[in-house]
């Protein structure tokens, strides 16, 4: 497979240039370097300090709580007040908990890293290349998603789409973290053709398909019991690539000090072509993900923000 091939062209390949070393990133460049020293604590210390700052910004971010407890109570509404609490406050340490660990997978060599990485269901990937299909990797915005990346990445050759960072050394980070172990690193401007081109390659296609991004482009079908703005693209997708659909989920073992990421089974009597099925269908696949670990999906996001016609704002 040759890299430099003038059909990968476009996907995206930010890179380190001088222009980063300007005065205005001098104060990034020195939080990263804290943040670098930082990253070589053992990794028990490192979640303690999580706790404690997770517990701070529960107190001092009232915006973001909120969000948190209504999607809770919208998606969970058999929880009660005490249970929303406990989940809330466990969340936002799974937060920031991920966030610290950013430094393993920025920093740390790669035996470092496979010690607090476990990949579980891998076996399926094999067995339906030998029915030869391709392999989409259905994963969600769990805290833990760049692990799911790492997991996924050590093990197969992959791609996937990616959004860009405002701030340009941030972005060159964040994406150099993406494209260890040979990942490609597609722009939604690119549109779906390299993910399609590089998924029939044989590329485990790692999809993220739970964002709302407007009522315009998405049709509403029930998450958790709420009707939800869902981009109806993997059905179409899966169909193009002839590829079997495996919801993927990255949870933290608080026990072990390891992101265990998971392959569940495959999406059944998918794509069936109706838009509005398939996207039920891949909803209902991100709920039992979600259910693997359910304070550490990203419920500070407002899911479901678009409502139908008629239907009044949720987050107010």
């Amino acid at each position: 497979m040759n890299d430099n091939s003038s059909q990968h062209q476009s996907r995206y390949l930010p890179s380190f240039t001088l222009a980063l070393l300007a005065p205005r990133y001098w104060l990034i460049w020195l939080l990263l370097f804290a943040f670098y020293v930082f990253s070589w604590l053992p990794i028990s210390v490192i979640d303690r300090i999580a706790g404690a700052l997770g517990d701070y910004a529960v107190k001092k971010n009232r915006k973001r709580m909120a969000i948190v407890q209504r999607n809770l109570q919208l998606c969970f509404p058999h929880m009660t007040a005490d249970e929303v609490d406990v989940n809330v406050r466990a969340h936002f340490r799974a937060y920031i908990r991920s966030i610290l660990h950013y430094g393993l997978i920025w920093w740390a060599p790669g035996w470092r890293l496979r010690r607090h990485v476990e990949l579980h269901g891998a076996e399926q990937i094999q067995h339906y290349r030998a029915q030869g299909k391709n392999i989409i990797a259905l994963t969600c915005h769990s805290v833990g998603l760049e692990f799911s990346v790492i997991a996924l990445s050590m093990r197969e050759l992959c791609g996937g789409p990616y959004k860009p960072m405002k701030n340009p050394l941030i972005d060159w980070l964040v994406a150099k973290g993406r494209m260890q172990n040979r990942a490609r690193i597609f722009t939604r401007e690119e549109g779906l053709r390299p993910l399609v081109r590089n998924t029939r390659e044989g590329r485990v296609l790692i999809y993220l398909a739970d964002e709302d991004l407007g009522a315009e482009v998405s049709v509403f079908a029930p998450f958790f019991g709420v009707q939800k703005a869902t981009i109806p693209v993997l059905g179409r997708l899966a169909k193009t690539c002839n590829a079997i659909v495996l919801p993927c989920i990255s949870c933290y073992d608080e026990q072990s000090r390891k992101y265990i990421v998971k392959l569940m089974p495959a999406l059944q009597n998918f794509p069936q072509g109706d838009d509005l099925a398939d996207a039920t269908n891949m909803n209902q696949a991100i709920e039992q993900a979600v259910l693997e670990c359910v304070p550490q999906y990203f419920w500070t996001m407002k899911w479901f923000r678009s409502r139908p016609p008629g239907e009044p704002e949720i987050y107010n």
